[in-house]
């Protein structure tokens, strides 16, 4: 495991409440890491949410206080190793006046309440969601602070344990084990357990009618959670992920978590997202004909690329993006389709008549998620792939995924470790394909 990246020092004893990411400041906190969430949440019809989270942290140095992000809430009371402590909270910031030794473990418990409201970005709004009956969770990149206090930033993660109480008609679907479920009156709680470290963006909570099924998987267990209707076409359309998990070991090594789950909201969504362990889809996403399966396979790839493996900063976005997409491809050789060399020829030929005004590496907080971003970054993986040749490939790719198991990455990291799988210098290929505006030729 690679440690954490530590987010930004503390200024004057007090921890930072900005992050010093380049792209979202705002979000993240210094002076402490996070090693444990635990929340208890209770959800009701009308969408009132109330909430306690307890979140075990610890200083990496002297501090006076300390912040954490979360939305319009109503905070009733916040904690510091058990006792009553002074706080403001506005402007998406909780903070907190309590002072903690360098490197002490500490425990804060925040109560609040209220309706989640889902954070405004640059891409739409983020996080919880009210769906017609129940609710959905789309945090990427920084919709966590819209359902419960946190610090806010990829490159500190923490495990989890989740306790949802919902009305009985319906299902909860959060990360990791489901631990227990007892039915009360009128309302059933749901217990998950997540140990794996996690970043707070794929954190997910889903709350509807679902049918809990389990779908093939003969070396890691999988589960679907699908609406009724839907229920048939979905055993289809996810037929084959098995298939994907056993290419993708091979391909990346082994798949880094217990299990693989996937919801089908009954609800139309632009995109699937991925969470930990467990993937979002729409309703849309379902066709029986398994007419959307690249994006069952580019979910798939994201346990590996983007969960395990979590970028340090969010101008590395490729790191998640464009591994996710060149998988796309490689389930489409793996599986008798069309070869990566297919796909790659005709997303350059595409790319090569787009504007060529976007870094790879640096896209900019804008154009995080521009299309280009993950086409040209699974193009930069398909010419590696084609300069190493596939042994040396694939064995940068088991080496990557397991050197940085559940840690944090960088762009520089991966550049450095392919140099070692190379018997030339890469200096040139990568400054070309990640650091250059216009698209150099596919070798």
């Amino acid at each position: 495991m690679s440690p954490k990246n530590r987010i930004a020092p503390p200024a004057a004893g007090l921890g930072a409440s900005t992050s010093a990411d380049p792209y979202l400041p705002a979000h993240g906190n210094g002076g402490y890491e996070v090693r444990h969430y635990d929340l208890k949440l209770d959800w009701r019809y009308g969408g009132r949410l109330s909430g306690r989270a307890r979140i075990t942290a610890v200083a990496t140095a002297a501090l006076t206080g300390f912040s954490l992000d979360l939305g319009t809430f109503r905070v009733d009371r916040v904690l510091v190793g058990g006792k009553p402590v002074r706080y403001t909270h506005g402007s998406g910031k909780l903070r907190v006046r309590a002072p903690v030794p360098a490197g002490a473990e500490f425990t804060v418990e925040i109560r609040y309440t209220g309706v989640p409201r889902a954070i405004r970005s640059h891409w739409g709004d983020v996080g919880w969601e009210e769906l017609d009956e129940g609710a959905l969770v789309a945090s990427q990149p920084i919709g966590a602070p819209s359902w419960f206090p946190c610090n806010d930033h990829p490159a500190d993660k923490a495990s989890y344990r989740i306790a949802v109480t919902a009305p009985s008609p319906l299902t909860v679907v959060a990360n990791g084990e489901l631990v227990s479920s007892h039915a009360g009156a009128g309302a059933t709680t749901w217990i998950y357990d997540q140990p794996e470290p996690t970043a707070t963006y794929l954190v997910t909570v889903q709350i509807g009618r679902y049918g809990l099924a389990a779908l093939p998987g003969a070396t890691v267990p999988q589960r679907i959670a699908v609406p009724g209707r839907l229920a048939t076409a979905a055993a289809r359309d996810f037929g084959r992920q098995d298939q994907m998990m056993s290419a993708f070991e091979e391909l990346f090594g082994p798949y880094p978590f217990p299990a693989y789950g996937v919801v089908v909201v009954d609800e139309d969504l632009e995109v699937p997202l991925e969470a930990q362990a467990l993937s979002i889809f729409g309703a849309n996403h379902v066709d029986g004909r398994r007419g959307h399966e690249r994006l069952v396979a580019h979910e798939l790839a994201h346990q590996w690329f983007g969960n395990s493996l979590t970028i340090a900063s969010w101008q590395d976005i490729w790191l998640n993006e464009g591994f996710a997409s060149h998988s796309e491809w490689l389930w489409s050789e793996v599986s008798g389709a069309d070869p990566a060399r297919a796909h790659a020829a005709r997303w350059w030929a595409r790319l090569a008549a787009l504007p060529q005004d976007l870094l790879v590496a640096d896209p900019g907080v804008r154009r995080m998620f521009d299309d280009r971003v993950y086409r040209r970054g699974a193009l930069t993986l398909h010419a590696l792939r084609t300069v190493l040749g596939d042994v040396p490939f694939f064995a940068l790719l088991r080496e990557w995924t397991a050197t940085h198991r559940h840690g944090t990455v960088t762009t520089a990291q991966f550049t450095a470790l392919a140099e070692r799988h190379s018997p030339r210098p890469l200096a040139p290929f990568f400054t070309a394909w990640l650091h250059t505006p216009t698209l150099p030729p596919l070798p």
